[in-house]
This record gives C-alpha cells, structure tokens and sequence, in this order.
C-alpha cells in the first residue's frame, strides 16, 4: 500500500487511547511521525503506550508529550516537539469530554470542564498549529466533532453545544486560513468502540447496543477507531488537496437515514 503520509509528522491531541490511538498508528502505517499529546502515556485500553507501540512495530518517530489541552502552554509545548521531528504537517484535535446530563441539573463548573477541553482545546490548539504552518507554508487541521453536533440527544446538552461548536469555528478557521495553504477540517465520529462506549456509557458490546446498531445503523454495527484513523489518513493526505471547511461523518450511515 502506498504510504500516504510519508514524511510528514503530526501531532494528535488525546493520542494515548480510544480514535487518537488509531489514528496515531494509522498515520504511523502511512509513513509518517507522530506527537501523542495526552494527559497521560497509558491506553485506557490497556496495552504498550502508543508512542512506544509505533517505534516497535515500524520504522517511524513518536514522542510522547504530557498535554492538557486547556492549557495553551501544553498545546505550544506539544507543537515544538514537532519541530524536533522536522516540523509540524499535521494537527489532529482529538482530545475531548463526553458526559451524560441532566440540563437543569449542569452547574457552572461542569459547564466550563467540557467547553475547556472541546472547545477552548481546539480552538487554540488550532492557533498553535497554524501558527506553524503559516511558515511552513501550508498543512492540514482535523478537528474531531461528533454527530452530536447536528444530531442533538436529551442528556448531552453541553456536549452537544461543544461538538456544534468544533464544526462552526472550523468552517471559520478554513476560509481564513485557506489563503495560507492550511485546510481545516472536520471529522464526526458515530458510536465507536472505545473505553468510552463499553465502560463509561455501556452501549459497545451490551445486548440493548447491538440491538440498536442492528435496527437503526444501516451498516448494521458500530464503528471501530480504525475506521475513524482512515478517515483522518485521507483528510491528511494529498488525496483530499481540494477538501476544506468540510465535514466528515464517520456513523455507518445513522445520521441521514434515522
């Protein structure tokens, strides 16, 4: 298979587990070298840190670099580790906050937490990768929403307005960083399998989420990180060249069809 990415590097915020790991180790297959920026190092999933598993099972770069996105400082930090490994191409803003509501219930506090690392988190780390690429002149940004953002669901209100959110700014962010060479796009995951459907909200892998998937996903199943890695691979690559302030749904066709 041609390798897509071959020579690029790429940063990918929350890259240790769950979409950012497959999509740190898909753009490892295609030739380039990854920044797994996370909070911590360990796969929520188990198994070798991310970093660590492409220097194994490759011959591609990856550094690991301790990032909380609500930090500008971290996002800068996480940017300058790219230029050790020729400078950033790249900028996946995976990181996020996904929690169940109840609307009349969410204080200040929880409010702020989720729009700190959805929002804000992309938004600058958006800022800190153009920056880079302004002088480099060009690159892609991924921001990784959800369908949440145009398919809105009872108890996730903040998180919906967070995911709304993603998707609006950057349709901004391409036309203005267009003149640049820097596309900006969108990708919007559906159920996928990771730590977060199967511990945290049980859908992945119950008898009532299989259910479900078989009656109302036209593909008939739940979506893998993979799948979500591949979509960010061709948003990355040359192959999407003319493809920006654009989305990107990754749900197995539930969106349009329900």
């Amino acid at each position: 298979m041609a390798k897509l990415l071959d020579g690029r590097v790429a940063v990918v915020t929350g890259g240790s587990s769950g979409n950012g790991r497959a999509i740190c180790r898909r753009f490892a297959d295609h030739g380039a070298d990854v920044v797994v920026a996370d909070i911590r190092a360990e796969p929520r999933e188990g198994g070798r840190p991310t970093h660590e598993a492409i220097e194994a099972e490759s011959d591609r770069a990856a550094r690991f670099v301790e990032c909380d996105v609500s930090s500008r400082s971290d996002l800068d930090t996480a940017v300058e580790v790219a230029e050790e490994l020729g400078g950033i191409d790249v900028m996946v803003n995976n990181a996020g906050l996904f929690r169940g509501e109840n609307f009349l219930d969410v204080t200040e506090e929880a409010f702020q937490s989720i729009i700190d690392v959805n929002v804000k988190g992309v938004f600058f780390g958006c800022q800190a990768a153009a920056e880079r690429m302004r002088e480099r002149g060009g690159g892609s940004i991924i921001n990784l929403s959800s369908i949440a953002a145009f398919r809105a669901t009872d108890h996730y209100t903040t998180y919906c307005a967070s995911k709304g959110a993603v998707m609006s700014m950057s349709y901004s962010m391409a036309d203005l960083l267009g003149a640049d060479g820097i596309r900006v796009n969108v990708v919007h995951p559906g159920v996928i399998g990771t730590a977060m459907t199967t511990e945290d909200v049980s859908i992945v892998g119950t008898e009532r989420g299989q259910a479900y998937a078989e009656e109302s996903i036209p593909l008939g199943e739940f979506g893998r990180p993979e799948d979500v890695g591949d979509a960010c691979v061709y948003l990355a690559s040359d192959l999407s060249r003319y493809v920006t302030a654009e989305s990107l749904v990754v749900d197995g066709g539930v969106t349009h069809t329900g």
